[in-house]
């Protein structure tokens, strides 16, 4: 592999935060400076000078390959300006559009395309076959740089015609340049290990050294041990879906059975016939590509069957042959229908008892997502969260819970008839949005109920990661501590919009998955113990609970109970259908709970699932196994682009600005001092040292835009966006609006939301001119009121006595389930206008006013009063202070729906 004598610090090798468009940017940049060379408006030392900053990541992909790069090389050198401006266009068009994946004449240049046709066998499929997926196998083997060409032509002769998948080798020689090609190339899907490579690469590599020693992977930490196991290790820490081959000439039998070795797909004898390596490869990734559901379902639709089921609509006859809604059957296409069925058997299965390919493709998802279990849901992460709640929590148990969650954990907990203990997070008042739960107040509840002797009662942990907002937990750190306290607590991760965070490195250890293996692999380490003791001695018999409060807490590894639930919204970040989640579980205890859980999934799935969910649902996890790391990649740098685009712009920024990790997390909980992805000065190193250190992060797909400084609130703004611009946002505050990045997202999408913000801009600022002192001064006055005039958020105020019936002295929880049905009653509740007089009078005198139901305006999109809590003076004022139109649970006309004091006395419990 070539390298540069230097490469400029803001082009390293190993920033790895921009790399999919950067690369293709790198190779337009190249084309443009070679085709004004040949025009003669450029110079060859630019081309050259690009050419030797592009060579330098070009080695950790298979295409354009050494042939090409020579050819182009030679052409610079020579002065060939228009042969050079032609091969880096025609290299540059294959890279952006991946043309190369299935044109074989992307790989040859024009004097061999010229003199030679196509060959079958070159690297990828000629034209007119048939569809084969493509992918990249990394070899890491010594004097990769010599014996590359080698290497290349002996795995290419391998290929089969009847082969399913086509891959190319892409040969490295060190440790370094492993982990390198692993983290910029997402096409790699497999592993090749030889004995010999080096541990150090040629080219200057600061940022991945300073990570690797962080890790325990630097030189010195793993001199004298395995050098290929280590690598595997590290490789799968980067990639946990990457295929490891090893090839040894020592005594493989010794090595696959070592213990380290267990991240090794399989130990080949290197002298063998490399066909084994080759047919193995194959089957590892048809392993991933394998969909049994999706597949079962294909082939049922193509059978001829008679239905006499209660599905009409299932072959699409009733559709097809109606005058009236044939159109819906042109608009789906035939297969939507000749797939759908309610029949559990001929080859389908049963969601509720799976026993086939549903409980198959499950087993595979688990797999895929690092957990024991997975249980697929198609009627949203809604039914995911109450079915943990309703199989997992009984009625008295304490569930800690962050009061701003979704409203199916509140729901949830009157189904199940458990005890919310209501933890608040962190205000952003400014934006009229809450952040996450401190630690610190999750500890203080713990130890407040040990100190009242119930800490027995707590049963769960029930948190969201990411929040709506983008906040990610330290979930690692939270469990342990919470676990040092009551060691078998249970944890449900409500991760609705982080699914796919499983596929980034960098976000994958804050996942509760991610989490609960470093936790695994921790408890295993005789070190663990030590550190338990120490810290105990430290601590003393009896710490008050200040100092524990103080303290990081280290729980006991021999008394953990590892019990970890996670939600996903599968279709909010995956491809999959409106509606599919996925419930995923690593509870060591499960075995003692599953037919409760089963009895939950009974209850709440519905009996007539659609079969198209679960397929996508299978689908989903398939894409993501095989080509997720790339797509969450190139999400994230979308929206580092967008951020970089909207506050750097000179117009744009004057009224519009996507909020920074420092203006979403406050400092106190920034302990790496991070300010944000774009900051000057920040690197790699940075970004991955706040993920592992902080106590809170910022996703940074979620994008927080700030629209009030323009003078639209949220709800304003998000409409405007999509009736005129059809463009489409997620939720809204008071003067923002949210945009998420996902892997559907491509760099059109930001060059048109960049266009349309500036349009609005210069409208503003049109508007603004016309308006003259008047103008101005009303704009003003809307941004004052949009930015400063904000009402302050209300915490949870407490729980009235009649609901407290079993409650602690000064712990805060409370029976909801009671207080949800006291509500049934008509005559039991009454109602009171919200700006009423007797409001303000009952706020000063009495009696407390009682809410009686959920009442949750949207923005913020939480519950402000749940059954049960009395109203405070703050929860009023916020509510008067109100613009949005959208408010569940309380209806305008009638008013506040509260319980009367005096039925409530009649719940009170003796």
């Amino acid at each position: 592999m070539n390298q540069p004598q230097a490469v400029p610090q803001t082009d390293r090798v190993d920033h790895f935060f921009s790399f999919p468009g950067a690369r293709n940017d790198r190779w337009r940049g190249l084309h443009v400076a070679a085709r004004d060379w040949s025009r003669g408006s450029g110079s060859a030392a630019t081309v050259k000078g690009l050419f030797e900053g592009l060579v330098a990541y070009e080695g950790f992909f298979a295409y354009p390959g050494r042939q090409l790069l020579a050819t182009l090389r030679q052409r610079i050198d020579s002065g060939q300006a228009a042969g050079a401006a032609g091969l880096a266009q025609r290299i540059s068009e294959a890279i952006v559009t991946r043309s190369y994946k299935s044109d074989a004449g992307d790989w040859q240049s024009v004097e061999t395309l010229a003199e030679t046709p196509p060959d079958l066998n070159t690297p990828t499929l000629a034209r007119g076959q048939g569809h084969r997926p493509y992918f990249e196998m990394l070899v890491v083997a010594p004097g990769a740089a010599r014996r590359g060409e080698s290497v290349i032509e002996q795995i290419r002769r391998l290929r089969r015609g009847e082969d399913a998948f086509i891959y190319e080798p892409v040969p490295v020689g060190s440790f370094e340049e492993a982990i390198c090609a692993a983290i910029l190339n997402p096409a790699l899907a497999a592993v090749t290990i030889y004995e010999g490579f080096d541990h150090e690469s040629a080219a200057d590599l600061p940022v991945l050294r300073d990570f690797l020693a962080s890790a325990g992977l630097d030189a010195a930490s793993i001199a004298g041990d395995d050098l290929p196991l280590s690598l595997a290790d590290a490789l799968k820490r980067v990639r946990p879906e990457l295929d490891i081959y090893l090839l040894s000439d020592r005594h493989v039998e010794r090595i696959a059975g070592d213990v380290r070795a267990a991240n090794i797909r399989r130990v080949l004898y290197a002298v063998e016939e490399l066909l084994e390596l080759h047919l193995c490869v194959l089957e590892g990734v048809a392993d991933r590509y394998r969909t049994p559901f999706f597949d079962n379902l294909k082939a049922y639709a193509r059978r001829p069957i008679s239905t006499f089921h209660a599905l009409p609509i299932a072959r699409g006859k009733s559709v097809f042959k109606s005058d009236w809604i044939r159109d819906m059957g042109e608009f789906y296409g035939l297969n939507i229908f000749l797939a759908e069925s309610s029949a559990t058997t001929g080859g389908l299965d049963s969601l509720l008892e799976p026993t086939g390919n549903i409980k198959l493709a499950q087993e595979m998802a688990a797999r895929a997502f690092g957990a024991d279990h997975v249980f697929f849901v198609t009627n949203g992460t809604s039914t995911s969260n109450k079915m943990v709640h309703q199989a997992l929590v009984a009625p008295g148990d304490i569930v800690l819970l962050d009061r701003n969650c979704h409203k199916s954990h509140h729901y949830g907990l009157v189904l199940a008839g458990g005890q919310p203990l209501y933890i608040d997070a962190f205000p952003m008042t400014e934006y009229s949005m809450y952040g996450a739960v401190p630690l610190s107040s999750i500890k203080k509840a713990l130890l407040d109920l040990k100190a009242e002797g119930r800490l027995d009662r707590a049963k769960m942990v029930d948190l969201t990661n990411c929040t709506f907002d983008g906040h990610i937990y330290n979930t690692r750190r939270v469990m342990e501590e919470c676990l040092a306290i009551k060691p078998d607590l249970i944890f449900l991760w409500d991760e609705a919009w982080f699914g796919f965070a499983r596929w980034s490195p960098f976000l994958r250890p804050r996942t509760a998955m991610g989490a609960a293996e470093a936790i695994e692999k921790w408890m295993k380490d005789p070190a663990s113990v030590q550190a338990y003791e120490t810290q105990q001695k430290e601590l003393g018999k009896n710490p008050s609970a200040a100092k524990l409060l103080e303290t990081r807490l280290i729980p006991d590894p021999s008394q953990i109970r590892l019990r970890v639930y996670q939600t996903n919204s599968t279709h909010k970040s995956m491809s999959a259908l409106r509606q599919g989640s996925m419930l995923l579980v690593r509870d060591v205890d499960f075995g003692q709970v599953e037919a409760q859980f089963h009895e939950a999934v009974f209850t709440h799935a519905s009996t007539s699932p659609n079969q198209q969910l679960i397929a996508s649902l299978d689908i989903a996890r398939r894409q993501m196994e095989l080509e997720g790391y790339g797509l969450v990649a190139n999400a994230i740098e979308i929206a580092l682009d967008i951020r970089k685009e909207v506050n750097a712009h000179p117009v744009i920024s004057k009224y519009f600005r996507v909020l920074s990790a420092s203006e979403m997390i406050p400092d106190e909980y920034r302990q790496t001092g991070f300010i944000d992805f774009l900051e000057p000065g920040t690197d790699w190193e940075d970004q991955v040292r706040s993920m592992h250190e902080d106590e809170f992060c910022l996703d940074p797909t979620r994008m927080t835009l700030v629209c009030g400084t323009a003078g639209f609130d949220g709800t304003q703004f998000k409409k405007l966006m999509a009736d005129d611009y059809d463009i489409q946002f997620n939720k809204t505050s008071r003067n923002s609006v949210l945009l998420q990045s996902n892997i559907n997202n491509t760099r059109s999408d930001v060059a048109n939301l960049i266009r349309v913000l500036l349009e609005i801009s210069r409208k503003i600022e049109a508007d603004l001119a016309k308006g003259g002192e008047n103008g101005h001064a009303a704009f003003a006055a809307r941004i004052k009121s949009l930015m400063q005039d904000v009402p302050d958020l209300p915490n949870f105020s407490h729980f009235h006595d009649a609901f407290r019936w079993d409650a602690g002295k000064t712990t805060p929880e409370g029976d909801m389930r009671s207080a949800f049905y006291s509500a049934y009653y008509a005559d039991g509740c009454e109602y009171l206008p919200l700006n009423s007089p007797e409001v303000d009078q009952r706020l000063k005198s009495g009696p407390e006013m009682i809410s009686a139901n959920f009442v949750i305006p949207y923005p913020p999109g939480f519950p402000i009063m749940v059954p049960g809590q009395v109203i405070s003076p703050e929860t009023i004022d916020f509510m008067r202070k109100l613009d949005v139109k959208e408010i569940h649970g309380f209806e305008r006309a009638k008013g506040l729906k509260l319980i009367r004091p005096d039925h409530a006395k009649n719940h009170i419990r003796k």
